[in-house]
């Protein structure tokens, strides 16, 4: 009864016949779906991380101010947005394996263009490209790791799929940097076209057929989809949740390695050790991020990192001089903390809605999630700027931002209900 009020509460009644849609794969059946889902979505995150350290490279070679090159983030994360936002509409109509492998295969064009960019502007379009197929790939992740692992076991699934993260920073971002040392900026980017073709194979042998959703498919004008999800208030709590978090994350992360360089005085020498040491820790607690939130519930593990993540997020921010080990330490933290409290958010947020309308949920959340990150380094980009040798000015100021942001989220995530499966 307790079940059936919640859901009546969250206005999804009609819904109840849903509950038993997640498809029964053992956890020995789920671990090469989300070995698969990792190996994709390590393509998803270095495609965006890998312009980060090519910040200092960038703005010299094309003469970019701190605003042309907050540009180049936010275009991809803009262009994730609005294909998202349409692809919400498809997405159910569809087998979630055929949909992947399609922006997969999406994904290693993209970055194969941005690697035959030769100047700003087309650096900027294929940007846009690799952001279009990115954020519906992502969306189309988190929503085959809803499907096929049950409530009990989602966040532990969810951690894995993000330590992809960690795999990048530890491994994709020194082994791309060492590409742009031995030949040029561009060999990262025909690296990622590698992988996707790979990923690509591997995605066609190994993931079964995920039609389930298909039963409970209805066929909806827009105006009346678009009201199934934005008038339920259980989902706009989602998405402000997903929407405070990327603003408070993004508007910080991009500009670290460039701060780093101009203001710590870090040689790039050291930025893979950067990335490296922080994505080693990440590797270990986003899965135990994940664990916990198993355990003892997405809220509290959420509310516990969220509110730990503000003490980097300062410091990094507030750093003037300081020695690479110091720097490299706090930058660190902010990873793990920053990464950590995104595993129970996304866990929460996938569980918060019914799964016919899943796909088009996470697809709408990916968009104002990308959306969120756009908004968020442009605005980051615009409060900054550089002094006469070149050094970053007002990222303290960012810093504080971000901070007052986290704290929006904790309040926000007491006001998502997770629905019974």
């Amino acid at each position: 009864m307790h079940d059936t009020e919640q859901i009546l509460q969250t206005g999804e009644s009609s819904e109840l016949v849903e509950l038993g849609t997640v498809p029964h794969f053992t956890p020995l059946q789920e671990r090469p779906i989300i070995a698969v889902l990792v190996g994709i979505h390590f393509i998803h995150i270095m495609d965006f991380m890998m312009l980060l350290p090519l910040g200092p490279q960038l703005m010299k070679l094309f003469e970019l101010t701190p605003q042309e090159f907050s540009l180049l983030i936010s275009i991809h994360a803009f262009s994730a947005g609005v294909f998202s936002f349409f692809a919400s509409f498809i997405i159910d109509h569809y087998d979630r394996k055929s949909f992947l492998i399609f922006l997969c295969s999406g994904i290693g064009l993209a970055t194969l263009l941005c690697a035959l960019s030769f100047d700003y502007y087309l650096l900027l379009l294929a940007r846009m490209v690799a952001g279009g197929f990115s954020g519906v790939l992502s969306a189309t992740i988190f929503t085959i790791i809803a499907d096929v692992t049950p409530a009990h076991r989602r966040g532990n699934a969810t951690g894995t799929v993000m330590s992809a993260f960690s795999a990048v920073a530890v491994f994709g971002m020194p082994f791309g940097i060492l590409l742009v040392n031995l030949f040029s900026w561009r060999a990262p980017f025909l690296f990622l076209t590698l992988v996707s073709i790979v990923m690509t194979v591997l995605a066609i042998g190994l993931l079964p057929s995920l039609r389930t959703h298909l039963r409970y498919r209805q066929q909806h004008h827009p105006a009346q989809h678009l009201r199934t999800i934005f008038y339920n208030r259980n989902h706009l709590y989602a998405f402000a949740l997903i929407a405070m978090l990327m603003f408070a994350g993004f508007s910080v992360s991009p500009f670290i390695t460039t701060y780093m360089i101009t203001n710590i005085g870090m040689s790039e020498v050291d930025i893979p050790y950067l990335y490296f040491c922080g994505g080693l820790a990440t590797f270990y607690t986003a899965r135990l991020f994940g664990k916990l939130s198993d355990r003892h519930g997405k809220h509290k593990i959420f509310t516990i990192a969220a509110a730990l993540s503000v003490f980097p997020i300062l410091m990094i921010t507030h750093l003037s001089t300081a020695s690479a080990v110091l720097a490299i330490t706090v930058s660190t933290l902010f990873m793990m903390l920053v990464s950590g409290r995104f595993v129970p958010a996304m866990a929460l947020v996938t569980a918060s809605v019914t799964p016919r309308l899943r796909g088009s949920f996470l697809s709408f959340n990916i968009s104002i999630q990308q959306l969120s990150a756009g908004i968020a380094s442009l605005f980051a980009g615009s409060i900054m700027s550089t002094t006469a040798t070149g050094a970053i000015i007002h990222y303290d100021t960012v810093g504080v931002i971000a901070a007052v942001a986290t704290v929006l989220s904790i309040l926000l995530a007491l006001r998502v209900h997770a629905l019974p499966e």
